[in-house]
Protein backbone atom coordinates (compact mmCIF):
# COMPACT_ATOMS: atom_id res chain seq x y z
CA UNK A 1 0.00 0.00 0.00
CA UNK A 2 1.39 3.40 -0.82
CA UNK A 3 1.16 6.66 0.91
CA UNK A 4 0.22 10.34 -0.55
CA UNK A 5 1.96 12.49 1.88
CA UNK A 6 0.31 15.87 2.10
CA UNK A 7 1.16 18.17 -0.51
CA UNK A 8 0.03 20.73 -3.19
CA UNK A 9 -1.20 18.97 -6.30
CA UNK A 10 0.50 20.77 -9.48
CA UNK A 11 -2.76 21.56 -11.82
CA UNK A 12 -2.66 23.26 -15.01
CA UNK A 13 -6.14 24.32 -14.85
CA UNK A 14 -7.65 25.57 -18.14
CA UNK A 15 -9.65 28.71 -18.39
CA UNK A 16 -13.58 28.36 -19.24
CA UNK A 17 -15.55 29.78 -21.90
CA UNK A 18 -16.68 32.75 -21.02
CA UNK A 19 -15.42 36.75 -19.97
CA UNK A 20 -14.85 36.29 -16.53
CA UNK A 21 -12.94 33.13 -15.97
CA UNK A 22 -14.14 30.90 -12.86
CA UNK A 23 -11.49 30.83 -10.03
CA UNK A 24 -10.34 28.04 -8.27
CA UNK A 25 -11.68 26.83 -4.93
CA UNK A 26 -9.12 27.81 -2.51
CA UNK A 27 -8.62 31.24 -4.29
CA UNK A 28 -13.10 31.48 -3.97
CA UNK A 29 -12.53 30.01 -0.81
CA UNK A 30 -9.56 32.48 0.41
CA UNK A 31 -11.76 35.31 -0.97
CA UNK A 32 -14.59 34.27 1.16
CA UNK A 33 -12.41 33.96 4.26
CA UNK A 34 -10.87 36.87 3.58
CA UNK A 35 -13.66 39.37 2.76
CA UNK A 36 -15.71 37.59 6.03
CA UNK A 37 -12.93 39.12 8.35
CA UNK A 38 -12.37 41.95 6.77
CA UNK A 39 -16.31 43.15 6.92
CA UNK A 40 -15.84 42.20 10.77
CA UNK A 41 -12.57 44.53 11.06
CA UNK A 42 -13.90 46.82 9.36
CA UNK A 43 -17.55 46.97 11.16
CA UNK A 44 -15.64 46.89 14.53
CA UNK A 45 -13.29 49.73 13.71
CA UNK A 46 -16.39 51.75 12.18
CA UNK A 47 -18.15 50.64 15.65
CA UNK A 48 -15.50 52.08 17.68
CA UNK A 49 -15.11 55.38 15.69
CA UNK A 50 -18.75 55.98 16.72
CA UNK A 51 -18.44 55.17 20.31
CA UNK A 52 -15.38 57.18 20.87
CA UNK A 53 -16.84 60.15 19.22
CA UNK A 54 -19.92 59.85 21.18
CA UNK A 55 -18.00 59.42 24.18
CA UNK A 56 -15.63 62.54 23.61
CA UNK A 57 -19.14 64.76 22.50
CA UNK A 58 -20.51 63.58 25.84
CA UNK A 59 -17.52 64.61 27.90
CA UNK A 60 -17.96 67.92 26.54
CA UNK A 61 -21.45 68.01 27.16
CA UNK A 62 -20.92 66.78 30.57
CA UNK A 63 -18.27 69.72 30.73
CA UNK A 64 -20.28 72.31 30.14
CA UNK A 65 -22.93 70.81 32.47
CA UNK A 66 -20.85 71.69 35.62
CA UNK A 67 -19.81 74.66 33.81
CA UNK A 68 -23.49 76.15 33.79
CA UNK A 69 -24.20 74.50 36.83
CA UNK A 70 -21.18 76.59 38.31
CA UNK A 71 -22.10 79.93 36.74
CA UNK A 72 -25.79 79.29 37.89
CA UNK A 73 -24.35 79.72 41.26
CA UNK A 74 -21.65 82.57 40.94
CA UNK A 75 -23.42 84.50 38.89
CA UNK A 76 -27.09 84.45 39.49
CA UNK A 77 -27.35 88.11 40.92
CA UNK A 78 -25.50 88.83 38.02
CA UNK A 79 -27.19 91.94 35.02
CA UNK A 80 -27.67 90.38 31.62
CA UNK A 81 -24.59 90.41 29.35
CA UNK A 82 -21.72 88.91 29.08
CA UNK A 83 -20.15 87.88 32.26
CA UNK A 84 -17.20 85.50 31.90
CA UNK A 85 -14.24 85.06 29.23
CA UNK A 86 -13.47 86.68 25.88
CA UNK A 87 -15.70 84.56 23.63
CA UNK A 88 -14.50 86.35 20.42
CA UNK A 89 -11.54 84.08 21.18
CA UNK A 90 -12.49 81.68 23.38
CA UNK A 91 -9.31 82.26 25.56
CA UNK A 92 -11.25 81.44 28.58
CA UNK A 93 -11.97 77.96 29.98
CA UNK A 94 -15.82 78.47 29.38
CA UNK A 95 -17.85 82.11 27.90
CA UNK A 96 -21.15 82.62 29.72
CA UNK A 97 -23.84 85.36 28.85
CA UNK A 98 -26.86 85.77 30.70
CA UNK A 99 -30.01 86.41 28.21
CA UNK A 100 -33.48 87.97 29.65
CA UNK A 101 -36.50 86.98 28.21
CA UNK A 102 -37.54 91.04 26.74
CA UNK A 103 -35.21 92.16 24.01
CA UNK A 104 -35.43 95.61 26.37
CA UNK A 105 -33.86 94.21 28.31
CA UNK A 106 -30.80 93.33 26.99
CA UNK A 107 -27.44 95.65 27.93
CA UNK A 108 -26.20 98.33 25.71
CA UNK A 109 -23.24 96.04 24.72
CA UNK A 110 -23.74 93.27 22.13
CA UNK A 111 -23.94 89.59 23.38
CA UNK A 112 -20.85 87.55 21.92
CA UNK A 113 -22.75 84.40 21.65
CA UNK A 114 -25.88 84.07 19.31
CA UNK A 115 -28.79 85.09 20.57
CA UNK A 116 -32.32 83.64 18.72
CA UNK A 117 -36.05 83.16 19.79
CA UNK A 118 -35.30 79.83 20.71
CA UNK A 119 -33.02 81.33 23.43
CA UNK A 120 -36.03 83.81 24.71
CA UNK A 121 -38.14 81.12 25.18
CA UNK A 122 -35.84 79.09 27.52
CA UNK A 123 -35.41 82.36 29.37
CA UNK A 124 -39.27 82.48 29.79
CA UNK A 125 -39.34 78.92 30.71
CA UNK A 126 -41.32 77.43 27.92
CA UNK A 127 -38.54 75.35 26.68
CA UNK A 128 -36.05 73.24 27.99
CA UNK A 129 -32.30 73.29 28.02
CA UNK A 130 -30.60 72.40 24.81
CA UNK A 131 -27.24 72.33 23.00
CA UNK A 132 -26.20 74.25 19.57
CA UNK A 133 -23.21 73.78 17.63
CA UNK A 134 -21.42 77.47 16.67
CA UNK A 135 -18.28 79.11 15.36
CA UNK A 136 -16.26 81.74 16.77
CA UNK A 137 -13.11 82.92 15.87
CA UNK A 138 -12.86 80.67 13.12
CA UNK A 139 -13.22 77.53 15.78
CA UNK A 140 -16.14 75.18 16.79
CA UNK A 141 -17.52 75.85 19.59
CA UNK A 142 -20.66 73.84 21.43
CA UNK A 143 -23.13 76.19 23.39
CA UNK A 144 -25.39 75.12 26.10
CA UNK A 145 -28.39 77.43 26.52
CA UNK A 146 -29.93 76.28 30.00
CA UNK A 147 -32.86 78.78 31.80
CA UNK A 148 -31.13 80.70 34.97
CA UNK A 149 -33.69 82.41 37.50
CA UNK A 150 -36.20 85.80 37.64
CA UNK A 151 -36.51 85.21 33.74
CA UNK A 152 -32.95 84.64 32.37
CA UNK A 153 -30.98 82.42 30.32
CA UNK A 154 -27.78 81.14 31.20
CA UNK A 155 -25.52 80.27 27.91
CA UNK A 156 -22.30 78.80 27.94
CA UNK A 157 -19.71 77.88 25.34
CA UNK A 158 -16.81 75.78 25.06
CA UNK A 159 -14.21 75.12 22.57
CA UNK A 160 -14.90 71.68 20.60
CA UNK A 161 -11.73 71.56 18.42
CA UNK A 162 -9.79 69.50 20.75
CA UNK A 163 -12.76 67.02 21.04
CA UNK A 164 -12.39 67.35 17.00
CA UNK A 165 -8.51 66.71 17.13
CA UNK A 166 -9.09 64.02 19.57
CA UNK A 167 -11.84 61.96 16.99
CA UNK A 168 -9.21 62.47 13.75
CA UNK A 169 -6.62 61.16 15.80
CA UNK A 170 -9.32 58.45 16.62
CA UNK A 171 -10.21 57.46 13.08
CA UNK A 172 -6.57 57.79 12.42
CA UNK A 173 -5.56 55.11 14.65
CA UNK A 174 -8.64 52.83 13.76
CA UNK A 175 -8.31 53.30 10.23
CA UNK A 176 -4.73 52.61 10.51
CA UNK A 177 -6.05 49.41 12.67
CA UNK A 178 -8.37 48.57 10.25
CA UNK A 179 -5.88 48.23 7.24
CA UNK A 180 -3.84 45.47 9.75
CA UNK A 181 -6.88 44.41 10.14
CA UNK A 182 -7.64 44.02 6.21
CA UNK A 183 -4.12 42.29 5.56
CA UNK A 184 -4.29 40.39 8.66
CA UNK A 185 -7.45 38.98 6.87
CA UNK A 186 -5.84 37.91 3.75
CA UNK A 187 -3.20 36.44 5.01
CA UNK A 188 -5.59 34.19 7.32
CA UNK A 189 -8.15 33.48 4.75
CA UNK A 190 -5.02 31.85 2.72
CA UNK A 191 -3.95 29.92 5.78
CA UNK A 192 -7.59 28.62 6.41
CA UNK A 193 -7.74 27.75 2.88
CA UNK A 194 -5.10 26.06 2.72
CA UNK A 195 -5.49 24.67 5.91
CA UNK A 196 -8.79 23.15 5.07
CA UNK A 197 -8.29 22.23 1.42
CA UNK A 198 -5.15 20.08 2.55
CA UNK A 199 -7.33 17.23 2.61
CA UNK A 200 -8.91 17.73 -0.77
CA UNK A 201 -5.55 18.63 -2.45
CA UNK A 202 -4.05 15.12 -1.28
CA UNK A 203 -7.37 13.74 -2.63
CA UNK A 204 -6.90 15.67 -5.90
CA UNK A 205 -3.00 14.29 -6.01
CA UNK A 206 -3.82 10.64 -5.33
CA UNK A 207 -6.30 10.52 -8.25
CA UNK A 208 -3.88 12.21 -10.20
CA UNK A 209 -1.24 9.66 -9.23
CA UNK A 210 -3.69 7.23 -10.00
CA UNK A 211 -4.46 8.41 -12.99
CA UNK A 212 -0.75 9.01 -14.19
CA UNK A 213 0.74 5.67 -12.58
CA UNK A 214 -2.73 3.16 -13.30
CA UNK A 215 -1.92 1.41 -9.81
CA UNK A 216 -5.03 1.81 -7.41
CA UNK A 217 -2.82 0.41 -4.44
CA UNK A 218 -2.31 4.55 -3.26
CA UNK A 219 -3.84 5.48 -0.25
CA UNK A 220 -4.44 8.83 1.48
CA UNK A 221 -2.85 9.19 5.30
CA UNK A 222 -5.73 9.71 7.61
CA UNK A 223 -4.86 11.33 11.12
CA UNK A 224 -4.00 8.84 13.70
CA UNK A 225 -4.65 8.80 17.62
CA UNK A 226 -5.77 11.96 18.94
CA UNK A 227 -4.64 14.04 15.64
CA UNK A 228 -7.74 12.02 13.90
CA UNK A 229 -10.68 13.68 13.06
CA UNK A 230 -14.43 13.06 12.38
CA UNK A 231 -14.87 15.78 10.39
CA UNK A 232 -16.39 15.86 6.74
CA UNK A 233 -13.12 15.88 5.00
CA UNK A 234 -11.93 12.85 7.02
CA UNK A 235 -14.76 11.10 6.33
CA UNK A 236 -14.25 11.83 2.79
CA UNK A 237 -10.46 10.76 2.68
CA UNK A 238 -12.02 7.88 4.42
CA UNK A 239 -14.36 6.87 1.84
CA UNK A 240 -11.94 7.51 -0.82
CA UNK A 241 -9.56 5.35 0.47
CA UNK A 242 -12.31 2.15 1.35
CA UNK A 243 -13.20 3.07 -3.13
CA UNK A 244 -9.41 3.00 -3.77
CA UNK A 245 -9.64 -0.40 -1.98
CA UNK A 246 -12.71 -1.80 -3.71
CA UNK A 247 -11.00 -0.51 -6.90
CA UNK A 248 -7.51 -2.49 -6.19
CA UNK A 249 -9.73 -5.52 -5.49
CA UNK A 250 -11.40 -5.22 -8.63
CA UNK A 251 -9.00 -4.78 -10.42
CA UNK A 252 -6.78 -7.47 -8.53
CA UNK A 253 -9.55 -10.09 -9.84
CA UNK A 254 -9.59 -8.66 -13.46
CA UNK A 255 -6.25 -9.06 -13.75
CA UNK A 256 -6.67 -12.93 -11.92
CA UNK A 257 -9.03 -13.42 -13.99
CA UNK A 258 -7.31 -12.51 -17.10
CA UNK A 259 -4.75 -14.60 -15.98
CA UNK A 260 -6.46 -17.62 -14.77
CA UNK A 261 -7.93 -17.76 -18.45
CA UNK A 262 -5.41 -17.59 -20.44
CA UNK A 263 -3.55 -20.23 -18.30
CA UNK A 264 -6.71 -22.25 -18.70
CA UNK A 265 -7.39 -21.61 -22.29
CA UNK A 266 -3.64 -22.78 -22.94
CA UNK A 267 -3.65 -26.41 -22.86
CA UNK A 268 -7.21 -27.23 -24.86
CA UNK A 269 -6.17 -24.83 -27.33
CA UNK A 270 -2.43 -26.76 -27.58
CA UNK A 271 -4.22 -29.38 -28.26
CA UNK A 272 -6.80 -28.36 -30.40
CA UNK A 273 -3.71 -27.03 -32.35
CA UNK A 274 -2.17 -30.57 -32.50
CA UNK A 275 -5.20 -32.16 -33.60
CA UNK A 276 -5.88 -29.88 -36.28
CA UNK A 277 -2.42 -30.64 -37.37
CA UNK A 278 -2.86 -33.98 -37.33
CA UNK A 279 -6.18 -33.78 -39.46
CA UNK A 280 -4.62 -31.38 -42.21
CA UNK A 281 -2.37 -34.49 -42.48
CA UNK A 282 -5.02 -36.99 -42.64
CA UNK A 283 -3.43 -38.55 -45.85
CA UNK A 284 -0.69 -40.12 -43.77
CA UNK A 285 -3.53 -41.17 -40.93
CA UNK A 286 -5.20 -44.70 -40.75
CA UNK A 287 -9.30 -44.45 -40.36
CA UNK A 288 -9.06 -44.96 -36.63
CA UNK A 289 -6.41 -42.56 -35.95
CA UNK A 290 -8.49 -39.60 -38.56
CA UNK A 291 -12.01 -40.74 -36.27
CA UNK A 292 -9.91 -40.40 -32.62
CA UNK A 293 -8.32 -36.94 -33.79
CA UNK A 294 -11.82 -35.70 -34.91
CA UNK A 295 -13.25 -37.12 -31.68
CA UNK A 296 -10.67 -35.33 -29.69
CA UNK A 297 -11.13 -31.92 -31.83
CA UNK A 298 -14.68 -32.15 -31.45
CA UNK A 299 -14.37 -32.53 -27.35
CA UNK A 300 -11.73 -30.06 -26.99
CA UNK A 301 -13.89 -27.42 -28.77
CA UNK A 302 -17.03 -28.52 -26.66
CA UNK A 303 -14.79 -27.99 -23.70
CA UNK A 304 -13.59 -24.04 -25.21
CA UNK A 305 -16.70 -23.36 -25.63
CA UNK A 306 -17.89 -23.80 -22.70
CA UNK A 307 -14.76 -22.33 -20.71
CA UNK A 308 -15.31 -19.08 -22.92
CA UNK A 309 -18.88 -18.89 -22.47
CA UNK A 310 -18.05 -19.37 -18.47
CA UNK A 311 -16.00 -16.01 -18.93
CA UNK A 312 -18.29 -14.48 -20.32
CA UNK A 313 -21.09 -14.76 -17.80
CA UNK A 314 -17.93 -14.18 -15.32
CA UNK A 315 -17.24 -10.55 -16.83
CA UNK A 316 -20.90 -9.93 -16.74
CA UNK A 317 -20.71 -9.57 -13.19
CA UNK A 318 -21.22 -5.93 -13.33
CA UNK A 319 -24.05 -5.64 -15.99
CA UNK A 320 -27.34 -4.78 -15.14
CA UNK A 321 -29.84 -7.00 -16.43
CA UNK A 322 -33.59 -5.64 -16.07
CA UNK A 323 -35.08 -9.12 -16.86
CA UNK A 324 -36.12 -9.41 -13.27
CA UNK A 325 -39.70 -11.05 -12.38
CA UNK A 326 -41.43 -13.14 -9.81
CA UNK A 327 -40.27 -16.58 -10.27
CA UNK A 328 -41.47 -19.67 -9.20
CA UNK A 329 -38.66 -21.56 -8.05
CA UNK A 330 -40.15 -25.00 -7.70
CA UNK A 331 -41.03 -24.87 -11.95
CA UNK A 332 -36.90 -23.87 -12.10
CA UNK A 333 -35.74 -26.49 -10.04
CA UNK A 334 -38.02 -29.17 -11.63
CA UNK A 335 -37.26 -27.99 -14.89
CA UNK A 336 -33.24 -28.04 -13.84
CA UNK A 337 -33.73 -32.17 -12.73
CA UNK A 338 -35.62 -32.93 -16.09
CA UNK A 339 -31.98 -31.49 -17.71
CA UNK A 340 -29.26 -32.58 -15.93
CA UNK A 341 -31.36 -36.13 -16.44
CA UNK A 342 -30.79 -36.12 -19.92
CA UNK A 343 -27.28 -34.35 -19.84
CA UNK A 344 -26.20 -36.95 -17.20
CA UNK A 345 -28.28 -40.34 -18.50
CA UNK A 346 -26.14 -42.63 -16.09
CA UNK A 347 -26.61 -40.15 -12.78
CA UNK A 348 -29.52 -40.69 -10.71
CA UNK A 349 -31.64 -37.98 -9.41
CA UNK A 350 -33.93 -37.72 -6.45
CA UNK A 351 -36.35 -35.13 -6.24
CA UNK A 352 -38.34 -33.51 -2.93
CA UNK A 353 -40.16 -29.96 -3.08
CA UNK A 354 -41.87 -29.78 0.14
CA UNK A 355 -45.31 -28.32 0.23
CA UNK A 356 -45.20 -25.05 0.97
CA UNK A 357 -42.69 -24.59 -0.79
CA UNK A 358 -44.02 -25.66 -4.28
CA UNK A 359 -45.67 -22.14 -4.41
CA UNK A 360 -42.52 -19.94 -3.16
CA UNK A 361 -41.66 -17.43 -5.30
CA UNK A 362 -38.10 -15.45 -5.41
CA UNK A 363 -37.45 -12.24 -7.51
CA UNK A 364 -34.80 -12.79 -10.26
CA UNK A 365 -34.12 -13.55 -13.31
CA UNK A 366 -35.34 -17.07 -14.73
CA UNK A 367 -32.38 -18.04 -17.34
CA UNK A 368 -29.85 -16.44 -14.37
CA UNK A 369 -31.39 -18.72 -11.79
CA UNK A 370 -31.67 -22.05 -14.29
CA UNK A 371 -27.78 -21.17 -14.72
CA UNK A 372 -27.14 -21.50 -11.34
CA UNK A 373 -28.95 -24.72 -10.79
CA UNK A 374 -27.69 -25.70 -13.63
CA UNK A 375 -23.80 -25.40 -12.42
CA UNK A 376 -24.89 -26.85 -8.90
CA UNK A 377 -26.18 -30.23 -10.47
CA UNK A 378 -23.76 -30.93 -13.54
CA UNK A 379 -20.95 -30.62 -10.22
CA UNK A 380 -23.30 -33.23 -8.00
CA UNK A 381 -23.48 -35.51 -10.97
CA UNK A 382 -19.78 -35.44 -11.81
CA UNK A 383 -18.76 -36.51 -8.30
CA UNK A 384 -21.59 -38.98 -7.65
CA UNK A 385 -21.16 -42.55 -8.34
CA UNK A 386 -23.39 -44.33 -10.68
CA UNK A 387 -25.06 -46.35 -8.20
CA UNK A 388 -26.13 -44.02 -5.61
CA UNK A 389 -28.81 -40.47 -6.38
CA UNK A 390 -27.65 -37.07 -6.35
CA UNK A 391 -30.51 -35.80 -3.78
CA UNK A 392 -32.24 -32.70 -4.68
CA UNK A 393 -34.29 -30.81 -1.93
CA UNK A 394 -36.32 -27.80 -1.61
CA UNK A 395 -37.97 -26.55 1.71
CA UNK A 396 -38.82 -23.23 3.21
CA UNK A 397 -37.70 -21.81 6.47
CA UNK A 398 -37.65 -18.33 8.51
CA UNK A 399 -38.99 -16.55 4.90
CA UNK A 400 -36.51 -18.11 2.39
CA UNK A 401 -36.54 -20.59 0.51
CA UNK A 402 -33.78 -23.60 0.94
CA UNK A 403 -32.25 -25.54 -1.59
CA UNK A 404 -30.15 -28.53 -0.85
CA UNK A 405 -28.36 -30.78 -3.56
CA UNK A 406 -26.10 -33.58 -2.02
CA UNK A 407 -23.63 -36.18 -3.89
CA UNK A 408 -22.73 -39.58 -2.53
CA UNK A 409 -18.92 -38.51 -4.08
CA UNK A 410 -16.25 -38.11 -2.08
CA UNK A 411 -16.76 -34.99 -0.49
CA UNK A 412 -14.72 -32.20 -0.16
CA UNK A 413 -11.73 -32.23 1.75
CA UNK A 414 -11.04 -29.69 4.84
CA UNK A 415 -8.19 -27.74 3.32
CA UNK A 416 -10.44 -27.57 -0.24
CA UNK A 417 -13.96 -26.30 1.33
CA UNK A 418 -12.46 -22.96 1.78
CA UNK A 419 -11.62 -22.73 -2.29
CA UNK A 420 -15.06 -24.45 -3.54
CA UNK A 421 -16.19 -21.39 -4.50
CA UNK A 422 -12.76 -19.60 -6.23
CA UNK A 423 -12.12 -19.26 -10.15
CA UNK A 424 -10.56 -21.52 -11.40
CA UNK A 425 -9.86 -23.75 -8.18
CA UNK A 426 -10.03 -27.01 -8.82
CA UNK A 427 -9.46 -29.49 -6.08
CA UNK A 428 -7.40 -32.61 -5.83
CA UNK A 429 -9.32 -34.99 -6.61
CA UNK A 430 -11.43 -32.92 -9.50
CA UNK A 431 -8.47 -32.65 -11.45
CA UNK A 432 -8.48 -35.36 -13.91
CA UNK A 433 -12.40 -34.85 -14.23
CA UNK A 434 -13.51 -32.35 -17.29
CA UNK A 435 -14.09 -28.95 -16.26
CA UNK A 436 -12.62 -25.96 -15.72
CA UNK A 437 -13.31 -24.39 -12.11
CA UNK A 438 -15.49 -22.02 -13.47
CA UNK A 439 -19.32 -23.55 -12.22
CA UNK A 440 -19.41 -22.69 -8.45
CA UNK A 441 -17.67 -19.28 -8.45
CA UNK A 442 -20.49 -18.61 -11.46
CA UNK A 443 -22.78 -19.77 -9.18
CA UNK A 444 -22.03 -17.68 -6.19
CA UNK A 445 -21.59 -15.02 -8.27
CA UNK A 446 -25.33 -15.39 -9.53
CA UNK A 447 -26.65 -16.32 -5.74
CA UNK A 448 -25.32 -13.07 -4.66
CA UNK A 449 -26.87 -10.85 -7.22
CA UNK A 450 -29.98 -12.37 -6.09
CA UNK A 451 -29.18 -11.27 -2.50
CA UNK A 452 -29.03 -15.51 -1.61
CA UNK A 453 -26.26 -17.05 -0.07
CA UNK A 454 -24.85 -19.72 -1.46
CA UNK A 455 -22.76 -22.65 1.12
CA UNK A 456 -20.86 -26.04 0.24
CA UNK A 457 -20.51 -28.11 3.42
CA UNK A 458 -19.60 -32.17 4.05
CA UNK A 459 -22.69 -34.27 4.15
CA UNK A 460 -23.43 -36.64 6.72
CA UNK A 461 -22.85 -40.22 5.76
CA UNK A 462 -20.65 -38.79 2.95
CA UNK A 463 -20.42 -37.02 -0.10
CA UNK A 464 -20.55 -32.74 -0.45
CA UNK A 465 -23.43 -30.86 0.10
CA UNK A 466 -24.44 -27.34 -1.54
CA UNK A 467 -27.09 -25.44 0.35
CA UNK A 468 -28.82 -22.34 -1.40
CA UNK A 469 -30.82 -19.78 0.86
CA UNK A 470 -32.43 -17.49 -1.39
CA UNK A 471 -35.25 -15.17 0.24
CA UNK A 472 -38.87 -16.20 -0.29
CA UNK A 473 -40.32 -12.53 -1.77
CA UNK A 474 -44.18 -13.71 -0.76
CA UNK A 475 -42.34 -13.40 3.00
CA UNK A 476 -42.91 -10.38 4.83
CA UNK A 477 -38.77 -10.13 5.21
CA UNK A 478 -38.39 -11.20 1.56
CA UNK A 479 -36.01 -9.30 -0.54
CA UNK A 480 -37.43 -7.69 -3.88
CA UNK A 481 -34.58 -6.39 -5.92
CA UNK A 482 -32.02 -7.94 -7.68
CA UNK A 483 -28.57 -6.13 -8.11
CA UNK A 484 -25.75 -7.02 -9.92
CA UNK A 485 -22.88 -4.64 -8.71
CA UNK A 486 -21.13 -7.89 -7.36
Amino acid sequence: MRHVPWRRSARSGQRPEGRWPRRRLRTRLTLAASAAVAVVVVGVCAAAFLVIRHQLLHQLDLHLTQSARLAAQQYRREPPGVVQGECRYLAAPACTQLVPVRPGDDPAQPYLLPVTGATRQVAAGTRGPYYSELRLADHRARMLTTPLNAGRALQVAVRADTVDQGVRQAAGLLAAVGAAGVILAGVLGSWVSRTGLAPVARLTATAERITATRDARHRIELPTGRARGDDEITRLAASFNTMLGELEKSVTAQRRLVADASHELRTPLTALRTNADLLIRSGRLTEAQRERAATALGRQLREVTVLVNDLIELAREEEPDPLVEEVRLASVVAHGVDSARGHWPNVSFRLRIAPDADTGTVSGVPARLSRLLSSLLDNAAKFSPPDRPVEVTLERTAGCLVLAIRDHGPGIAAEDLPYVFDRFYRARTARALPGSGLGLAMARQIARAHHADLTAEHAPGGGALLRLRIPDSAAPDGLSQVSYAG
